[in-house]
């Protein structure tokens, strides 16, 4: 059979056996319906809230009022998306209870990813709910960074650092707008995983995204009960606490192409399960009936963080194992992955300016991934980079870190990892990965090699431009 896969800026066309199985995200398998009327839906579920009052009673005249959304690393920018119709209907129901427009700040979670431009927050929040907001000073981008605007709570019981946004934290109500979404960090987008990892600072992140969180054997497959998971979500409710109030979490489950399968809203420790449930029936999909030996899939030059993901071998690299994480249930334990990119050297030095450091000091003394952790506190505290981040629209410095902890996942659980057309293949190299020219010379390899001569064989055609699911066995139950 012929398959085109993402690569680059074009497509690669390769010829594999007629026997292969191929999975396409919302195709192969239907999502659930999506909502008919989002609107009706979230305002709905905004005045009928989870454990917890509706916003119209919880606010109050004079109240100062934050609402958090999500970058635009998720999430969809259609004129119905979720944050485009939530957080309208948010206000509508702040003003309700008779809190100012003036008294509501708008703070985009952006945690350790780089700050999203003006053009880009209009395309996430609608041109008229930004202009009048960005006009006033009322959209800001959480700055982890920012010394006067970070409060200082202590350490949870397990003895994770917290440091949170401090206009969330004085504000009389904060609403969190967030994504129900399958991420192979925790299981879902969304919910407590938001706060703890959007408004936050590095040292708290580094609690849960480094290799002795995810390097456990509960952090793969993919799961909504992993140490990850749980340190996230007591980072979320030490915040609750400290703050003297909880989050109103307002929750869209989404589809593949970011549409509302179902709201909820509410108290977070309530309603995040409640969201799973219905997200499990489109995310965890039982659908394979043998296990891989090959799985095949192409990487397009920009995706999910940005413009570079699939050229950067350090990108390239978190991108590879995010597809462990989600499919070890469906590989055999000899599997190889083939993977289409161009890795050209590119590596985008605006948004990710220490790439270059950080890849040599991996090449000159580093023998796997994880142990180039122990340069994370000077590259995460260099003035340089934290100045990129803050001013210059980069990802903050200790994010290379998590992706390499996620990075070595692929050797830990493959027995090889092929790059396919890379007009630079000594970059690839460099990460540890096998080159070929093709995606044919690759599969022969493999049999030589790793699989024989009739290996079972998954194409993930569309792999990075589409949301993601988690492929578990036909006759698994569908589990986080």
């Amino acid at each position: 059979m012929k398959v085109s896969l993402e690569y680059g800026l074009e497509m690669m066309e390769a010829e594999l056996p007629d026997d292969a199985d191929v999975f396409v995200p919302g195709e192969t398998v239907p999502d659930p319906p999506f909502l008919d009327d989002p609107v009706a839906a979230t305002r709905r579920s905004l005045r009928n809230p989870i454990g917890m009052d509706p916003l119209q009673r919880m606010a109050h005249r004079g109240d100062k009022v934050t609402i958090v959304f999500p970058d635009r690393v998720k999430g969809g920018e259609q004129a119905t998306s979720h944050r485009k119709v939530a957080i309208p209907l948010a206000i509508e129901e702040l003003e309700r209870a008779g809190v100012a427009r003036k008294d509501i700040l708008l703070i985009c979670s952006n945690g350790l990813h780089r700050k999203n431009a003006p053009h880009e927050l209009a395309s996430l929040l609608g041109e008229p709910l930004f202009s009048e907001f960005w006009a006033s000073g009322q959209i800001i981008n959480h700055d982890s960074e920012d010394p006067d605007h970070l409060v200082d709570l202590g350490t949870t019981a397990t003895g994770d650092q917290v440091l949170m946004n401090r206009y969330v934290y004085e504000s009389d109500v904060s609403v969190l707008i967030g994504h129900t979404l399958g991420n192979p960090y925790g299981g879902y987008s969304g919910g407590y995983k938001h706060c703890s990892t959007g408004l936050t600072h590095w040292r708290t992140i580094a609690a849960h995204h480094v290799p002795a969180v995810m390097h456990r054997p509960d952090f793969v497959p993919v799961s909504g009960s992993s140490l990850m998971r749980r340190k996230m979500d007591e980072i979320a409710m030490h915040m609750e606490d400290r703050m003297g109030k909880r989050f109103f979490c307002c929750d869209a489950v989404l589809d593949t192409s970011a549409r509302q399968i179902e709201i909820n809203s509410g108290y977070g420790a309530e309603m995040q399960p409640l969201s799973w449930v219905t997200d499990d029936k489109r995310t965890y999909v039982p659908w394979a009936k043998r296990k891989y030996d090959v799985i095949v899939f192409g990487m397009p030059r920009a995706f999910h963080y940005g413009d570079g993901m699939g050229t950067n071998p350090v990108m390239m690299m978190q991108a590879i194992s995010a597809q462990v994480i989600r499919h070890l249930r469906i590989m055999s334990e000899r599997c190889v992955f083939i993977v289409a990119s161009a890795c050209d050297g590119f590596f985008n030095d605006v948004i990710w300016p220490y790439m270059h450091e950080v890849y040599g000091l991996l090449q000159a003394e580093c023998n796997t991934l994880p142990d180039i952790h122990h340069h994370g506190e000077r590259i995460a505290t260099d003035p340089a980079y934290v100045a990129k981040y803050r001013e210059a629209g980069a990802f903050h410095p200790f994010h290379p870190f998590s992706m390499m902890a996620c990075g070595h996942l692929t050797e830990m659980h493959t027995s090889a990892t092929y790059i396919v057309g890379a007009k630079a293949p000594g970059y690839a190299r460099g990460m540890g990965l096998k080159t070929r020219a093709t995606v044919e010379e690759a599969l022969e390899d493999a049999r030589q090699k790793y699989v024989g001569d009739h290996p079972s064989i998954l194409v993930l055609p569309r792999t990075f431009r589409t949301a993601a699911v988690h492929l578990c066995m036909k006759d698994e139950p569908v589990h986080q």
